[in-house]
């Protein structure tokens, strides 16, 4: 027991004036004549004990009268704090991932969350909540219930670790305040991992929600798999996360149009081919029935009608190769000898190839570097003879290592560096054993500064990068290289090219930094802006010459399909969808975490909470007591004779 006011206890020391009153009797007794005392000599006796006894019993009740009052005045209480002023204050963390979709005992993880904190919060007590994409701070229940209530869910969740650490950022500096930061999740298994490590200023309590079913099927992906003359294949990755499940429907839409349907048993993953035409604009949808998670059974996509991607290769050699690789269906290829070349059409290009050209000169270096900043792309073959002087001035305007005297030992082409973007989707596996490319002539590189491609045996740059401009350091003729008779020459100058204008894939993932080139030319105070129904709000966007570079990151917040416009003019559609990686419910293990205070549901997490800086005022209880003596004193005085 402590006291708010332990000071008013040494008014307890009062009490024992009265005490010293009662052992000196100060009355004076008045001796009276009598004429025989012998009879009254006993009852005297007798009457002064039970006198003395009545007086020790009243004393006894007023000094417990008065020691109930005094401490009642001094406030007592009972708490597990120390101080009777302690602050207490709670930060919670509400995951509203898609995960939390699943159902629980009460309906979904993330509506039971909600409806425990609303009935077991104080309507009034200060509080601050934040989820994956919201932020609730220093305010009540009270104020955000109808928030709490409509939570959307997030399409990114915040790693465990951020979720702590952007938490104890909320609490203030009060450092005698009791700080309780509350972690509501599934604790859905993460690649970053959970480790809570010990802090004495912030006590981490976690409860974990379960879900009755974790079992579900996701639209994993849509891909091309197969483009003809008229018709493209169009493929499907469903992939099941629990029991195996037959006859799963899956049906594809073009626009709200039902174009297709089909039926596929699927254990872990099945795919699922469609056939649409070619060249034809498609907003499409795939779509499943699972009544599990929601968020993964619609996946959109778009297919445009084809952009054909401007290259225009300056020649002092053969561009056979050249025109095998850019075909007509994709590409408007166009070359020039370097003789006759005008300078006008190279900023009407995507691509700008440089075939073998055995100098450069100052004026197309100008051109190619004016041509780069405006977000052009730029491949250099140079010849067996080259001028070495004005291809290392050209290699400075784009910080690319300079190239050293010419080497005729012959080398092998034997690294790749698989994580090029130039080598996304074109290899299944790494690859150790190929036939390698050879070379009879090369330039070496004074330095590794660029990003190698394809390297030498010896480390040194076949194929190196700085930015959108791509170097090979050999000539690519038949008499030097057979580079040509390669696998490699194919994806790797195709995807060049494919590269020189994103255009966007079928489509892109929520809450990712999506840039995407749109084939357009505007004038210098023109804006692209993207539409969603009635909704519209301006991208970041860089504007160049012959297309507007645009930045999708924080729109749009829902999954579906945009479109880009130009005032009222409609240029193309973009699909947006939800990542797929909260479709595996698999689970973290709290129990095996280190300094984890684990709690078994919402209810209880909270009634520790407050039960650590509750207080048992026991004042009234005291009063009470006082109240009991008085009333005991007074039947004392009146039925004790």
């Amino acid at each position: 027991m402590q006291f708010k006011y332990p000071e008013l206890l040494y008014a307890l020391l009062l009490l024992v004036i009265p005490i010293i009153i009662h052992l000196f009797q100060l009355r004076k007794f008045q001796k009276v004549g009598f004429t025989n005392v012998q009879f009254l000599k006993q009852l005297t006796i007798q009457t002064r004990k039970s006198s003395q006894l009545k007086k020790w019993l009243i004393l006894l009740m007023r000094l417990l009268l008065l020691a109930c009052i005094i401490i009642a005045f001094a406030q007592p209480y009972s708490a597990k704090t120390n101080d009777y002023k302690t602050k207490s204050e709670t930060v919670i963390y509400l995951d509203n991932s898609f995960s939390m979709q699943a159902k629980g005992a009460n309906g979904s993880l993330l509506n039971s969350a909600i409806q425990d904190l609303l009935e077991r919060l104080d309507a009034e007590e200060p509080i601050s909540i934040f989820t994956n994409n919201a932020n609730f701070s220093n305010t009540t229940i009270k104020a955000i219930k109808n928030e709490l209530i409509n939570l959307g869910y997030a399409p990114k969740q915040l790693s465990y670790e951020a979720t702590v650490l952007k938490g104890k950022q909320l609490f203030t500096d009060d450092a005698s305040a009791i700080k309780n930061l509350l972690l509501i999740s599934d604790f859905q298994q993460q690649q970053e991992g959970f480790s809570t490590a010990i802090d004495s200023s912030v006590q981490v309590k976690m409860v974990q929600l379960q879900p009755e079913n974790i079992n579900n099927i996701s639209v994993d992906s849509v891909f091309i798999s197969e483009a003809k003359v008229e018709n493209i294949e169009l493929s499907v990755t469903l992939k099941n996360y629990g029991a195996a499940t037959e006859n799963v429907s899956v049906s594809l839409f073009n626009q709200d149009k039902l174009v297709a349907k089909n039926a596929v048993d699927i254990e872990d993953q099945a795919n699922v081919t469609f056939t649409i035409a070619q060249n034809k604009r498609f907003d499409g949808s795939i779509s499943i029935e699972d009544p599990n998670l929601q968020y993964d059974n619609t996946l959109y996509f778009n297919l445009d009608e084809t952009e054909k991607i401007k290259v225009l290769s300056i020649n002092s050699a053969e561009d056979v190769f050249l025109r095998k690789i850019y075909t007509t269906d994709e590409f408007e290829y166009s070359s020039s000898a370097f003789g006759s070349l005008d300078y006008n059409a190279i900023s009407n290009q995507n691509l700008v190839v440089l075939n073998e050209l055995d100098e450069i000169p100052v004026s197309l270096a100008t051109a190619l570097k004016v041509f780069s900043d405006d977000g052009g792309s730029i491949l250099i073959i140079p010849s067996s003879d080259i001028v070495l002087n004005t291809y290392n001035q050209l290699f400075t305007n784009f910080n690319l290592a300079a190239f050293s005297s010419k080497s005729s030992q012959e080398k092998r082409v034997t690294a790749i560096n698989f994580s090029h973007p130039l080598f996304e989707n074109v290899f299944e596996k790494r690859i150790s054993n190929f036939q390698y490319p050879k070379v009879q002539d090369h330039y070496g590189t004074a330095s590794s500064s660029s990003q190698n491609i394809l390297s030498f045996e010896d480390g040194q740059a076949f194929l190196s990068a700085a930015q959108k401009v791509y170097r090979f350091s050999a000539s690519l003729s038949e008499s030097n290289s057979n580079f040509k008779n390669s696998p490699l020459i194919v994806p790797i100058l195709y995807n060049i090219g494919k590269q020189s204008l994103n255009t966007g894939r079928l489509y892109a993932n929520i809450s990712e930094e999506n840039k995407i080139d749109i084939n357009a030319s505007l004038q210098p105070d023109a804006i692209l802006t993207l539409a969603k129904g009635e909704e519209t709000v301006i991208p970041l966007q860089r504007r160049f010459s012959n297309k507007v570079e645009i930045t999708a990151s924080n729109y749009p917040e829902q999954a579906g399909i945009v479109a880009v416009m130009h005032k009222e003019k409609f240029l193309k559609n973009l699909s947006f969808n939800y990542d797929r990686a909260e479709s595996v419910l698999r689970y973290m293990d709290l129990t095996s975490l280190k300094n984890a205070n684990v709690q078994d549901s919402v209810a209880s997490a909270i009634d520790e909470i407050k039960s650590a800086t509750n207080v048992n005022e026991l004042w009234k209880w005291f009063v009470i007591f006082a109240l009991f003596f008085l009333i005991i004193e007074l039947l004392i005085l009146k039925f004790f004779k």
